[in-house]
């Protein structure tokens, strides 16, 4: 039983709704409708898909893990050693079916996008690509891990790309940029001790903030073209934009005080994901 309960924590219960949310919302704005593959589609990017993604990541980070104070809660756990072959297993084994059916019931788009947001959760934690320890590209990675979900769901249920859908996601991917470079600032000493690269160890803390709040800035801006309601979402931002705004200045010395944000950054993400589904239902009535 504590060997189930800490793969439950590793998989980062608080989280599960960033990557369901997504591909729901995208399948049923798409299709109208909730069927089998929106049931599968939702559990699978809720469960199975996050125990692979922060699974795989806290084995092969568990040595700089232990050295580093946020791990052992909600911000991550500490996989001792012994659960580490089981924590592989279990992640391959909850995502095969999951995927067999998604790729079985979907097209050659919807296989593309799913192959990449596999692609993208294997290869940010496991080696040889490790692409978490890629400055920039570890933010576009673990951007990718969002927005992939909601490429998914477009793609499977047969949405048709317009400017405004591109617009849209782009919006989405420069949030998810801004949001990995900012919490990447928070870990910047322990990183850099541990010899592992980020965008933040080599932007250094100062840098690095400000250019979260350029990229949240840049993703307001990008909604804005779209038309009612979803230019509504440009708004979204904002609050993300004040939490990190008192550390424009931040120094890497300062860098661990970030932390405060990303707590908040975490509760953030509720509050904006109910302002989103309202502007959803708002897309849904027109």
């Amino acid at each position: 039983m504590n060997a189930v309960r800490t793969l439950l924590v590793a998989s980062r219960p608080i989280s599960w709704i960033n990557t369901a949310f997504p591909f729901g919302a995208a399948y049923l704005l798409t299709t109208r409708e909730i069927d089998l593959v929106f049931v599968i589609g939702v559990l699978y990017f809720l469960v199975p898909y996050n125990l692979a993604m922060y699974g795989i990541n806290d084995v092969f980070d568990y040595a700089s893990d232990l050295a580093n104070p946020r791990k052992g809660g909600i911000e991550g756990a500490l996989l001792p050693p012994r659960l580490h072959r089981a924590t592989l297993w279990t992640a391959a084994a909850t995502n095969v079916p999951f995927l067999v059916y998604l790729f079985a019931a979907g097209n050659a788009a919807s296989a593309a996008w799913l192959a990449v947001s596999v692609f993208a959760v294997v290869a940010y934690s496991a080696p040889p690509m490790r692409f978490k320890e890629r400055p920039v590209l570890d933010s576009i990675t673990s951007s990718t891990h969002f927005v992939s979900p909601a490429l998914v769901g477009l793609a499977i249920g047969g949405a048709v790309i317009s400017v405004d859908l591109v617009l849209l996601m782009l919006a989405f991917f420069l949030w998810g940029m801004a949001a990995h470079a900012f919490g990447a600032v928070q870990d910047i000493v322990p990183d850099r001790e541990a010899g592992i690269g980020s965008v933040a160890t080599v932007l250094g803390a100062t840098v690095t903030v400000r250019l979260s709040i350029i990229l949240w800035l840049a993703a307001g801006a990008a909604v804005l073209p779209t038309g009612w309601p979803a230019a509504l979402s440009a708004v979204l931002v904002i609050p993300y934009i004040v939490n990190a705004a008192p550390w424009w200045n931040a120094t890497d010395d300062t860098a661990a005080s970030t932390n405060r944000a990303w707590r908040r950054f975490i509760a953030l993400n509720y509050a904006a994901g109910f302002l989103a589904t309202l502007v959803l239902i708002l897309a849904w009535l027109g």
